[in-house]
């Protein structure tokens, strides 16, 4: 009996490495062509361009954590803590801009303030302007228009996180301060934002991501960035070696960032009792209801309904005219790679999170942290790993063919879908993971012994218990790589077949051609498909909400890995 345990965790030991090294491979696979390249243009790129990317990188994610923090965390403390109209609906509205593309807000915006754009036209016609020599506007397609874009859409991550922590906090201690003197700012300052500081710095975090893995609008606005550093060192000029060596570069922001989150959080424990039963919100009345409606009213209209009156508009006025055969494969292509992505990723998220379960080891734990490291990775820095080993494979298949049966048969996954949704599936691992863990952390372990006690073994225990009792994590996990998934522009860029498009790649090649009426088709409908996780993370907030918890519980701050 004892052979046989220590025979079964011997295996899910075997099986949780193989999954993790096999999705850890990309990452090794950059740093071995960026310390042994064919060609080191290091020297080269240190002297000419290095510093103009990771200056213009800096600036970037500085403004965008600066507009995001702001407006994440004061939204969140706006809805979640005071009273004023129109409250309930921001509650999810300031979700809603999640959903869109950071590409296609600044495609819209573009079109909308540009010289030729609408708004300017308009403008010169009320006042008379003859000429751009006559007035000052501000120039969309700078660093500050690709902060302002970002930040539109990204703030949300902050926001969310924010609202749930200060949801969390107990109200009796917000009280204890006012009987302590503190008027509402000081207690907001001095006891609620020190509280709430884990969950910010994670959502910060994220959005600091993001912004280095964001291509398309970067590369719109003619920002260079190390992600548009990158493309052009691996397609423009054709050196793999130097591509990957400034995603080593790139790799270095993030790995300083996950640091920052976990010195963020260091010591931060704190316990809370019966989060939710003692908040009371503070009344706005006056001027200061009008300035919160305007604070987040502006937030949702500028992130996401402006975008899509704009995107529908155009959407409903050209449809006869795009909705053709190639626009239906193209959506088709989108929509079955992210579905196999979704699939494999649950799946492989499964057995990761399982397999921690019945091996709560050092080691196992340290394996499933190595298979997430794909999420901290820009999508352009991804592809170059992954063309790596898929093209080692391929020449060495291709040679053995060659030799010995006089057989060529090219480039069998390295130039194949297999190598996007293999991309998908290693960068979006971490979230599905996440998600299944979360719901089996939920089970308790009577329900594995009970299984085990009438003869079961740990796959019959994962079939019969664990599965109907976590189906909703797996459908959550799914449903969020799904459109994660629809929306990755740089690694599908990258790493599609000659030829083969999908719904990001088409809003690329049109918008960024000056299209945005052909493009809006497909950007809408990357759109309407985004709001699936939107709605899902509102309903999952307004559970939190929801619940009473009497028993002390450690601070739930949400970690990258």
């Amino acid at each position: 009996m004892l052979n046989r345990a220590n025979l079964s965790a011997s295996r899910w030991l075997l099986l949780v490495a193989t999954i993790s090294l096999l999705v850890a491979l990309p990452v090794l696979s950059i740093f071995w062509l960026a310390f042994f390249p064919e060609e080191n243009i290091w020297p080269h790129l240190v002297d000419t361009v290095l510093f103009h990317y990771v200056s213009s990188t800096l600036i970037l994610a500085g403004g965008v954590g600066l507009v995001t923090l702001i407006t994440g965390v004061g939204s969140a403390w706006l809805v979640s803590m005071c009273q004023f109209p129109g409250r309930r609906l921001f509650e999810w509205g300031l979700l809603l801009p999640f959903a869109v593309p950071a590409y296609v807000i600044a495609y819209v915006y573009t079109d909308l303030l540009e010289y030729a754009g609408p708004v300017q036209k308009s403008l010169r016609a009320w006042f008379g302007w003859q000429t751009a020599r006559d007035y000052w506007f501000p120039e969309i397609r700078s660093m500050g228009g690709a902060i302002a874009m970002l930040s539109l859409v990204l703030f949300p991550y902050v926001y969310m996180l924010a609202r749930a922590a200060f949801i969390e906090q107990c109200g009796s201690i917000r009280a204890a301060s006012r009987s302590l003197g503190c008027t509402p700012w000081q207690s907001f300052l001095r006891v609620s934002l020190p509280m709430a500081r884990p969950a910010i710095a994670v959502g910060l975090s994220l959005v600091l991501m993001e912004t280095l893995n964001d291509f398309g609008t970067v590369d719109f606005f003619a920002v260079r960035t190390l992600s548009v550093g990158i493309y052009d060192t691996w397609l423009s000029h054709g050196n793999l070696g130097g591509a990957a060596q400034i995603a080593c570069s790139t790799l270095i922001f993030v790995v300083l960032l996950i640091t920052l989150e976990r010195m963020g959080r260091a010591r931060q424990k704190h316990f809370v009792q019966s989060p939710n039963s003692q908040r009371e919100r503070y009344d706005l009345r006056g001027w200061r209801s009008g300035v919160a409606l305007l604070f987040c009213g502006l937030l949702l209209v500028a992130g996401f309904i402006i975008p899509l009156l704009v995107l529908g508009g155009y959407a409903l006025s050209n449809f006869s005219s795009y909705w053709s055969e190639d626009f239906i494969q193209i959506a088709s292509n989108s929509l079955l790679l992210s579905i196999a992505a979704a699939l494999v990723s649950v799946l492989l998220g499964l057995l990761l999170a399982y397999g921690k379960r019945l091996q709560p080891k050092r080691s196992v734990r340290v394996l499933v942290g190595f298979s997430k490291l794909g999420y901290a990775m820009p999508g352009a820095v991804l592809a170059i790993g992954v063309l790596i080993p898929l093209a080692a494979f391929d020449n060495a298949v291709d040679g053995f063919l060659r030799e010995h049966f006089d057989i060529s048969i090219g480039l069998l996954l390295s130039g194949s879908i297999f190598a996007i949704i293999f991309a998908y599936t290693v960068r979006f691992l971490a979230v599905s993971t996440g998600a299944i863990e979360s719901s089996l952390e939920k089970v308790t372990p009577s329900m594995d012994r009970a299984a085990r006690s009438l003869g079961r073994n740990s796959w019959q225990t994962l079939w019969a218990v664990h599965l109907p009792l976590v189906r909703t994590g797996l459908l959550t996990g799914s449903l969020v790589v799904f459109v994660d998934c629809m929306k990755e522009l740089p690694a599908t860029l990258l790493l599609r077949p000659f030829g083969f498009d999908t719904l990001a790649t088409y809003v690329y090649q049109f918008a960024s051609d000056e299209m945005l009426e052909r493009s809006a088709l497909g950007a809408l409908l990357i759109v309407l498909v985004g709001l699936i996780p939107v709605i899902l993370l509102s309903r999952s907030i307004g559970w939190r909400r929801g619940e009473e918890r009497t028993a002390v519980a450690d601070s739930e701050a949400p970690a990258l890995s």
